[in-house]
């Protein structure tokens, strides 16, 4: 049964749209892969023009910036785990031993594919209705003019020269999967060392995840080092 925020009849269709390309006897014509990569040329497409009419007064590289923030990977995976597409993506069971059905990347593949899907069905306005609805959150976060919340690097390289007087730098120490699904693993480093992790679609993706992990790793620090000082006394 689709989910019923999802404006889709044809059942073959999502089926298709949750499988990947592991459990697929042709994973040309049998997987989600085709429909992803028109999903995703339909969503950019109208995330693009909600920009350019919602905010006239935003030049070229902030709607870039404002676009890349919503439809990059943590968001949409965000959004499929919302829908629970997680319990209809079918993977092969080695992919499901190694967590692939909750994996970030297929996550967000397989909303770029219902989305792919619904326009197949129903058209342009319904596929706009229906990303526009689901992503909703992420719009009318940036419409205050912070168009780059998931701006990890930024926030990290703030912090970097703040504390440290110095910039991070990234190494790809990985990269898996096939081409249409490579993954880049990526660390963020401070004098040589190694202070977070990440990965993802892109290299910038994965800088991104990288730079938040070292965030985290970088509060826990700070918090930890501020619960250990002695209170003071007169």
């Amino acid at each position: 049964m689709i989910p019923k925020p999802i404006p889709l009849r044809n059942e073959e269709l999502f089926k298709l749209a949750m499988r990947h390309r592991s459990a697929a006897a042709n994973p040309v014509a049998d997987s989600y892969e085709r429909l992803e990569f028109f999903g995703d040329s339909v969503l950019g497409l109208v995330i693009a023009q909600y920009l350019y009419e919602h905010h006239p007064t935003w030049d070229q590289g902030m709607l870039s910036k404002a676009k890349s923030s919503v439809v990059q990977e943590a968001p949409l995976a965000e959004v499929a785990k919302r829908l629970g597409l997680d319990e209809f993506i079918e993977v092969s069971a080695s992919e499901e031993a190694t967590g692939g059905r909750n994996r970030p990347s297929i996550l967000a593949d397989v909303l770029e594919a219902i989305i792919g899907s619904v326009y197949l069905e129903s058209g342009l306005e319904v596929a706009r209705w229906f990303v526009l609805e689901q992503l909703h959150p992420y719009l009318m976060r940036i419409s205050g003019g912070d168009v780059s919340p998931n701006d990890y690097k930024s926030k990290l390289q703030e912090v970097a020269q703040s504390f440290w007087r110095q910039s991070p730098a990234y190494r790809v120490v990985r990269e898996s999967g096939v081409a249409h699904e490579k993954r880049f693993h990526v660390q963020v480093i401070f004098e040589n060392e190694p202070i977070g992790e990440g990965q993802g679609r892109s290299k910038k993706e994965a800088e991104q995840d990288a730079a938040r992990d070292a965030l985290g790793v970088i509060e826990r620090f700070k918090r930890a080092r501020a619960e250990a000082q002695p209170p003071f006394s007169q």
